[in-house]
């Protein structure tokens, strides 16, 4: 009974520390009589657990600044804008906040950016149009080629028809890569000129050839056709040959190749012995006698009657035996044999060889005597070995070089020219002298034919007798050629016959001399 009693409280107190169990005896259904409660011994009590220091209190933090005023605060729909961060937390290599979370771009980074697009796209799009442009001007696009092959159709069309009208032999025809493998892509170049630039060339036969390149200007228009339609009627050793042409993308010209250049690099020479002066002269007599005679062929010979219009001394050219031959048709213009004169539109040729008439309406029209007068200026050029103007001279009155000889040879003075040693070669520049000075009359017919130029200069010395003032005679314009009219006409054609030279001479104030 005991027993019992001890387990249950030792149950109980297992359960709960704090609480006491009741003091229940079990009564046994045999003693059911029995009421009395028995209570069970008090545990002992719990030892109290040490209490921990107190905790010690934090600093008080600093009070909170005070609101501001009522008027000051801002409004309550408004909050304030966050303060900026400060400069050390930007990264001064991207102007990004350290915090990896966060970046902001600065207001000068924005613009960079935006320029830095702008030109990006701009760049590219100038690129994509270029590349575009190229692409059909190298006819690599079947667009460009619909766009070009039209037009050069007719052009191709438009040559062989004028030469064909004419019963012209046509001049074989090259491609522009032919042309390009001929001259080596273009390196070896000979010239250049207002019409374009001359290369040296080869043939797949081996011979040497001189390819003209004409300008877009020159290759589009009158100036091609003329050349190839003038030159292709001619054959004649004095005048260059036409070996073939291109006529796309550009106009170019094949002619026989000519090793000693054009006439200007040799005459303008000044730093030759005088054992090469000496046969200079001879040489200069057989040049001015093989043009005389390449000009008469293209004014009585061909079945038309070509005029030149660009007489000079780039335009003759020499080959290895140093032949004369006559070069450049560009300005050419064709005349049947029966038409002595041809009308014009402009001025043709180059100043300081061009004829008075051709540059004034006063004259009448022009006819082939206006080469004559280009001859004639061009052989002063060869005896003078100068231009006919030259403003660097010692003396004024050697200037304009025609006005200097004539006044010499009209006073029967010795010539002293540079490498004239003997009589022969006095004779022959005496000649030469004489027959220029007939050409470049002011009035066309006062000069010469080339016919007569030829007979002139194969002819003696002492057949030759000196011509009037060619400054002082101009055409008859009225069957009167006195009084204020006259002599007023007469001082234009001189203005004319300068063409603009003396308004050199006013800038040098040789008039006050």
């Amino acid at each position: 009974m005991e027993s019992t009693a001890s387990r249950r409280a030792l149950t109980c107190s297992s359960f709960s520390r704090t609480e006491n169990c009741s003091n229940s005896v079990y009564i046994s259904p045999n003693n059911a009589t029995r009421s009395t409660r028995q209570s069970l011994p008090t545990p002992p009590p719990r030892q109290s657990l040490p209490t921990p220091p107190p905790r010690q209190s934090l600093p008080t933090p600093p009070p909170a600044p005070s609101a501001p005023p009522p008027h000051l605060s801002p409004p309550p729909h408004l909050s304030p804008p966050p303060p900026p961060p400060t400069p050390s937390a930007l990264s001064p290599l991207t102007g990004y906040l350290n915090d990896p979370g966060t970046f902001e771009v600065t207001e000068s980074q924005h613009k960079a950016a935006t320029i830095g697009i702008v030109i990006g796209t701009t760049m590219a799009v100038v690129l994509i149009i270029t590349l575009i442009i190229y692409c059909l001007i190298e006819r690599k696009l079947p667009w460009g080629n619909m766009m070009t092959s039209r037009k050069k159709e007719k052009k191709n069309a438009n040559i062989k028809a004028f030469l064909r009208s004419h019963d012209l032999p046509i001049p074989r025809q090259y491609s522009y890569r032919e042309i390009r493998k001929m001259t080596n892509s273009f390196t070896d170049k000979l010239g250049q000129g207002g019409f374009g630039g001359v290369y040296k060339g080869k043939l797949p036969d081996g011979r040497l050839v001189a390819v003209k390149v004409l300008n877009d200007s020159k290759s589009n228009g009158e100036d091609f056709i003329n050349e190839v339609s003038s030159i292709s009627r001619t054959s004649h050793v004095n005048v260059v040959s036409l070996l073939g042409f291109c006529y796309k993308p550009k106009g170019v010209l094949i002619y026989e190749y000519m090793s000693n250049g054009s006439l200007d690099k040799l005459i303008y020479n000044q730093g030759s012995s005088s054992t090469n002066f000496q046969l200079e002269w001879k040489m200069l007599y057989e040049i001015a006698i093989g043009i005389a005679r390449g000009l008469e062929y293209l004014h009585q010979g061909c079945n038309m009657r070509i005029l030149h219009f660009d007489i000079k001394p780039h335009n003759i050219l020499l080959d290895e035996n140093f032949c004369a031959k006559i070069s450049d048709f560009g300005l050419a213009k064709l005349s049947k044999r029966d038409q002595s004169t041809v009308s014009m539109n402009g001025t043709r040729g180059t100043r300081g060889y061009i004829a008075p008439e051709v540059g004034s309406n006063h004259f009448g029209r022009v006819s082939f005597k206006s080469d004559v007068y280009s001859y004639g200026m061009m052989v002063l050029e060869m005896v003078g070995r100068r231009k006919n103007l030259d403003l660097d001279v010692s003396q004024t009155s050697r200037i304009y070089f025609p006005h200097y000889i004539y006044k010499h040879i009209k006073a029967s003075t010795d010539l002293h020219f540079d490498g004239i040693t003997n009589e022969e070669e006095e004779e022959i520049a005496k000649k030469m002298i004489l027959v220029s000075l007939w050409c470049i009359q002011a009035n066309p017919s006062d000069r010469p034919s080339m016919t007569g130029v030829m007979e002139m200069l194969q002819g003696s010395l002492q057949s030759l007798h000196l011509p009037p003032n060619p400054f002082l005679s101009s055409p008859p314009t009225s069957p009167q050629r006195s009084g204020k009219t006259f002599r007023l006409k007469r001082a234009i054609g001189i203005l004319f016959l300068l063409h603009g030279e003396l308004y050199h001479l006013k800038t040098l104030k040789v008039w006050s001399a």
